[in-house]
């Protein structure tokens, strides 16, 4: 653009900025690399950091950062364009095991044997939708802003979805959720996570499990479906790849398959999700979620040794740890949902309401947490530090989904907060 910058990136990330700049065709792109970690850090330890290095090129940093802000740029810094990702060859030959093993010295699996995706497969699983194989489906990218989207069809999400595994009659929701526009695999120091709730009669087509076990590997249309969604988060944004476009610390067991919750519609007493967000209950939907994972909760203060179950104050209990970045989708037995309506919820809108003011915290444990946000503005007026308010501050934070075999009054509460949801029927 013509303008002098300094981009200023931890050494944790030298691979990740040289990679990224190149890719955006500018390979000499004037990096200034600082120690790592910039968290927890002193403030007279970060003015160190200022005063000391370059730790990659050695320089002081300080005067690379003027140097890269000053100095004229040279004819190869001026050299601008754009990458082109290979997609090789239409069709590979070779044994059944050679094959396997290339998908994964290539990055294209998740390390689990896939099921390979022949012709006749890929032919197969495009019968389960009307729309044509060379029809665009959407857009992908690792993380908006910080990595270029790639562009896909319907044929290439089809291959990902016979990797998978999947069955044609599960591939509409499959599309639908590549539509969405969200890699299951972003790129972030945190290990975040996706859930996909699913609405509809199209649950009991597929016969998903809501009842015992349904967020475990209990169902082949539960298992596939969500592991479709990180094979095409791989495969069509050149998503996980560890240290290059996912940058997660430790990783999440979730991103294997995500969560995939068909909601329990005929045990619910209330109003299913995706009709809350618009639908009709004759829609086939699917709803995102997004962000740090899934704990198991208490289904009453100390697991029913009161002998009434108060699920609404464990719920509110629960979500004490949890950060304000995200939401609470709270994942509900069939047990818990009627014990609260028998307690006056009758609405998930009222539940909702009554644990935004009661999930509270002070306004200084607000402050101090690096993913909570304290009160500003008006709101903050004459509040102090142990002023005690909602973590929350609209009750639309929360969202409750029904499901569960009725073996134990159980919830589950995910730190996830309400991304979209996307039409199934359009991509039958």
């Amino acid at each position: 653009m013509g303008i002098p910058t300094a981009p200023m990136v931890t050494i944790a990330f030298k691979d990740l900025a040289k990679t990224n700049a190149a890719n955006r065709g500018m390979p000499d792109e004037r990096i200034c690399f600082t120690p790592h970690p910039v968290w927890g850090k002193t403030d007279a330890q970060m003015y160190a950091y200022l005063e000391g290095n370059d730790p990659v090129t050695g320089k002081p940093l300080m005067k690379e950062v003027v140097d890269a802000l000053t100095q004229p740029l040279t004819a190869d810094e001026k050299k601008t364009g754009t990458v082109t990702p290979p997609i090789g060859p239409p069709v590979y030959v070779d044994t059944f095991d050679n094959l396997q093993q290339y998908y994964m010295d290539n990055g294209m699996t998740d390390f689990m044997p896939i099921i390979l995706p022949t012709k006749e497969k890929v032919d197969a699983m495009l019968k389960g939708t009307s729309h044509a194989p060379d029809e665009p489906v959407g857009q992908l990218t690792p993380a908006r802003g910080a990595f270029p989207p790639w562009s896909f069809n319907v044929r290439q999400v089809a291959i990902n979805a016979v990797m998978a595994g999947a069955r044609p009659e599960y591939f509409p929701i499959i599309l639908a959720l590549a539509s969405s526009g969200q890699s299951a695999l972003f790129s972030s120091t945190n290990s975040l996570v996706y859930a996909a709730v699913i609405n509809g009669p199209i649950r009991d087509k597929l016969n998903m499990n809501y009842g015992i076990g349904a967020m475990g590997p209990f169902a082949q249309p539960n298992a596939t479906i969500g592991r479709a969604w990180t094979l095409f988060s791989k495969n069509l944004c050149n998503g996980g790849l560890a240290g290059q476009t996912y940058m997660g610390s430790q990783g999440n067991v979730i991103n294997y398959s995500n969560l995939v919750i068909p909601e329990d519609e005929k045990d619910s007493p209330w109003t299913p999700l995706h009709v809350q967000k618009g639908f009709k209950a004759t829609d086939n939907v699917v709803s995102l979620f997004f962000g740090f994972g899934i704990q198991q909760g208490q289904g009453g203060w100390g697991l029913g040794i009161k002998p009434i179950p108060h699920y609404h104050e464990a719920m509110a209990c629960n979500t004490i740890p949890f950060a304000t970045i995200f939401g609470a989708l709270v994942v509900c037995d069939p047990l818990v949902a009627s014990g609260l309506v028998e307690q006056g919820f009758k609405t998930k809108e009222q539940l909702a309401d009554w644990l935004q003011k009661n999930s509270t915290a002070t306004v200084k444990n607000l402050r101090s947490s690096l993913f909570s946000r304290p009160p500003m503005g008006p709101a903050a007026a004459g509040l102090t530090d142990e002023s005690v308010v909602p973590k929350w501050p609209r009750p639309d934070a929360f969202n409750f989904v029904v499901v569960g075999g009725e073996t134990n009054p159980y919830h589950q509460i995910a730190n996830m907060s309400y991304r979209m949801s996307v039409s199934i029927d359009k991509w039958a």
